[in-house]
């Protein structure tokens, strides 16, 4: 199984109806509208280089992708993301849009997330599983419950949707379709396909905040990179108090002096920085009563 996705395939045809939507003027109008309702729109004109009285999707996608694919993650994209989740979990077709557009600044992720599950389920085409992804992402949209969570938004909603996908693809595999490596490995309980896709899924989103190389991780470490990944979208720690941790306990520990370049910072600081993380974590899995 290839990572690819034919010009057929579910990613392929969002790209298609988004070029439709970016060109539909009705549409442009509406989001002009709501971002001068939120008072955003001169700040998503300057990050799209764009006019503030012609702003429409391709332009806020423009600010919620500061970094490329990278991923979303600097102060204007949290503040946009954080308005159009509000408006998706509402009524009505402006509710559909901003889901809409929140799914497309969240494709390059989605691929990810599709491509980490599709070796675990041996009898699934990365189209099955994409569709999968992209059914519980768009579900965590409009759920409501992303916007009011601290942290960064972004996260919140990928880990949502991890967790949404590892239910659903776990629950609805086809065994009789798996190839005979995968029907082996099913014959091990300890570690049937839902566990194997929450590991897959979770090493993804690891690999994505820099916690990790993008490899199988299992044992004690899969559960500190999965503790780290869901401290880092609950807000308890940053992505940086996260690699601080990550990349110290680990088989093969990354040298502070070396972690702390990469950093751009000293290695004293670097073990402060950890030491505050391992703490903060500590903490928040023992809240004093």
């Amino acid at each position: 199984m290839t990572g690819t996705f034919s010009s057929f395939g579910i990613f392929a045809r969002l790209d298609a109806d988004w070029a439709l939507l970016c060109a539909d003027g009705k549409v442009r109008a509406a989001v002009t509208g709501w971002l001068e309702a939120d008072r955003l729109a001169p700040d998503v004109a300057a990050a799209a280089g764009a006019w503030v009285a012609d702003l429409g999707p391709d332009q806020v996608l423009a600010a919620l992708r500061p970094a490329g694919d990278r991923g979303l993650g600097d102060g204007l994209s949290d503040v946009v993301l954080r308005a159009l989740l509000r408006r998706a979990c509402g009524a009505g077709a402006s509710a559909v849009l901003a889901a809409r557009i929140v799914l497309q600044a969240m494709v390059p992720a989605a691929v990810r997330l599709a491509r980490g599950q599709v070796r675990p389920f041996g009898g699934r085409s990365f189209e099955d599983v994409a569709q999968a992804v992209v059914a519980a992402l768009y579900e965590t949209v409009v759920s409501g419950r992303i916007h009011t969570r601290p942290g960064r938004p972004a996260a919140n909603l990928m880990l949502d949707a991890l967790r949404r996908t590892c239910r659903e693809v776990g629950a609805d595999r086809e065994p009789l379709a798996a190839d005979v490596s995968a029907a082996e490995a099913w014959a091990d309980d300890s570690c049937g396909p839902f566990e194997r896709a929450c590991a897959s899924a979770v090493t993804a989103a690891a690999a994505a905040a820099g916690l990790a190389a993008e490899e199988e991780a299992e044992g004690s470490r899969l559960e500190l990179l999965e503790l780290l990944v869901g401290a880092i979208g609950s807000g308890v720690l940053s992505p940086a108090d996260g690699r601080a941790i990550a990349w110290h306990y680990t088989s093969v520990p990354v040298p502070d002096a070396r972690a702390a370049a990469i950093a751009g910072t000293t290695p004293g600081a670097w073990q402060r920085r950890r030491s505050r993380a391992v703490h903060a974590l500590r903490a928040s899995l023992h809240p004093v009563a």
